[in-house]
């Protein structure tokens, strides 16, 4: 990695794109407005962007409309799609340093995060899902033998894409590489606090050969752009991630326009099960502490109810403490920096009033403007900090007695994305995996399994569909049945 100076200096030479990306060029909103993208960690305005709304979703829309249906993506040959998506990761690695000083100072995470973490695996989720193209077969159904049944899959046509801010390109990523893999033209609106790297991609992604109208990026506001594309009459799909609050409208507006399928990767209060019988404590505690504080805490995934069995709470909680001395809080630009800033300071202030809720913390509890230090409180299994999504960096910790009671409290939520169980008896391990009600549980582990595994949640956590694996690509096809009559009968029909 290079020094704080010298990445410092890339940030400044930076001249991101601003405009909207519609059919294959850049374009002012149509009525001329902008919005600042705000550095979190300066508060220094990095660029002006388009603040778009209705008529430019009209637009963006009708272009991907015009390119599926004239085919120029989804009916080119499979490993010609898969070319030019592997040419786009050729691009995103050339221009990877870029990318990650971009995506460091329009969100705040840290360049070692971005860097080591994000535009990597990125690349990676694109390559993977390009190198599926060519690989994933229909399928001839059992029918007699005056009969062929075939089973299709088609690309389900235009798809509105509704971004985060807490992982930009990456969750770009999740949602592109499918979704072009199958052959869709896409509309995306990037989080207002994180455009700029969805930008840039889209511009990389032109340079690799995706024909014009196929990827069109659309910066704004929800009401001004995700709303109009979430009840467009011409979009056949939404995919979004984000707040469980926001997802549930996206149901709402398909239902009162063309019933467009809709996928929702949504909130979580992910819980981590410790037990008496987990072995080496202090690795326990370098999975939750990694699994808490990652990224500020900003991530759906992240553990936020450590559930632990009270006879081993103090022990497990001084390792915790100690593992957290290793997260320094400050500069995102510094390589050393492991937290840093959180998003926005509407995010800040809504974080910061979870901490005066803490009274006492067990470990850290104190902010800095935009600069939180990791947390540990101790809370009650119905307190608004073991209910509520805080998505920063605070882990609530709830004593339990028995395995049992553990169970019951980790299912205790309205949210059902992730788990992590800790224990040392395998029957019960199996055991408490299937009776956690959440997407992913990882065993004696903390983790989101890795591209090759479905990514979603139950309850309010997710539906409609999954991100990673070959399941994701599902939700972006429709299925179709073309049943052939070899039937002498039929044949003479037809003569």
């Amino acid at each position: 990695m290079l020094t704080t100076e010298e990445y410092r200096a890339i940030a400044n030479d930076l001249s991101p794109a601003t405009t909207a990306f519609i059919d294959g060029g850049f374009r002012p909103a149509e009525l001329g407005g902008t919005f600042d993208s705000v550095n979190p960690a300066t508060g220094d305005v990095i660029a002006q962007v388009a603040a778009c709304g209705a008529v430019d979703v009209d637009l963006a829309v009708s272009k991907a409309r015009a390119a599926f249906d004239d085919g120029r993506w989804a009916r080119l040959h499979p490993s010609a799609r898969k070319d030019v998506l592997i040419r786009l990761c050729k691009l995103m690695t050339r221009n990877a340093r870029e990318l990650a000083v971009l995506e460091s100072v329009d969100s705040g995470k840290t360049i070692y995060d971005c860097e080591t973490v994000d535009i990597p695996e990125a690349i990676h989720c694109i390559k993977w899902h390009a190198e599926a193209i060519d690989k994933i077969n229909d399928t001839v159904a059992p029918a007699s033998d005056d009969h062929i049944a075939l089973v299709v899959r088609e690309p389900i046509g235009v798809v509105g894409v509704v971004l985060p801010w807490n992982f930009p390109l990456l969750m770009m990523a999740w949602k592109i590489g499918p979704a072009l893999a199958a052959g869709c033209s896409l509309v995306l609106k990037p989080a207002e606090e994180t455009s700029l790297t969805a930008l840039r991609l889209a511009e990389l992604a032109m340079e690799a050969g995706l024909p014009r109208g196929v990827l069109n990026v659309v910066p704004g506001t929800g009401p001004d752009v995700g709303e109009p594309l979430g009840r467009h009459m011409d979009v056949d799909m939404i995919s979004f991630t984000g707040s469980t609050q926001t997802g549930l409208r996206f149901l709402g507006y398909a239902a009162e326009s063309n019933a467009k399928e809709v996928v929702l990767e949504m909130g979580g209060k992910n819980p981590c099960i410790v037990m008496d019988d987990a072995e080496n404590l202090d690795l326990v505690a370098q999975h939750i502490v990694n699994g808490a504080f990652w990224n500020m805490g900003e991530n759906c995934s992240a553990i936020s109810r450590l559930i632990v069995h009270a006879d081993i709470n103090d022990a497990l909680l001084d390792r915790i403490a100690a593992h957290m001395r290793h997260l320094p809080v400050g500069d995102p630009l510094d390589p050393e920096t492991r937290q840093g800033a959180l998003v926005s300071e509407a995010h800040c202030s809504k974080v910061r009033g979870y901490l005066d809720q803490v009274g006492t913390a067990r470990i850290g509890g104190t902010s800095d403007g935009p600069f939180f230090d990791p947390t540990v409180v101790e809370v009650a299994p119905d307190s608004t900090l073991a209910r509520d999504e805080i998505f920063g960096p605070i882990l609530s910790v709830i004593p339990v007695q028995s395995f049992d009671q553990a169970i019951a409290v980790a299912n205790d939520t309205d949210y059902g994305l992730c788990a992590s169980l800790f224990t040392a008896n395998a029957k019960r391990a199996i055991r408490g995996a299937r009776m956690i009600r959440a997407g992913t549980v990882t065993v004696n582990s903390y983790g989101e399994g890795d591209i090759a595994t479905p990514f979603g949640g139950m309850k309010m956590s997710g539906f409609g569909g999954r991100d990673n694996s070959l399941h994701a690509h599902d939700q972006y096809t429709q299925l179709k049945t073309i049943w052939i009559d070899l039937s002498d009968d039929a044949e003479g029909a037809v003569a």
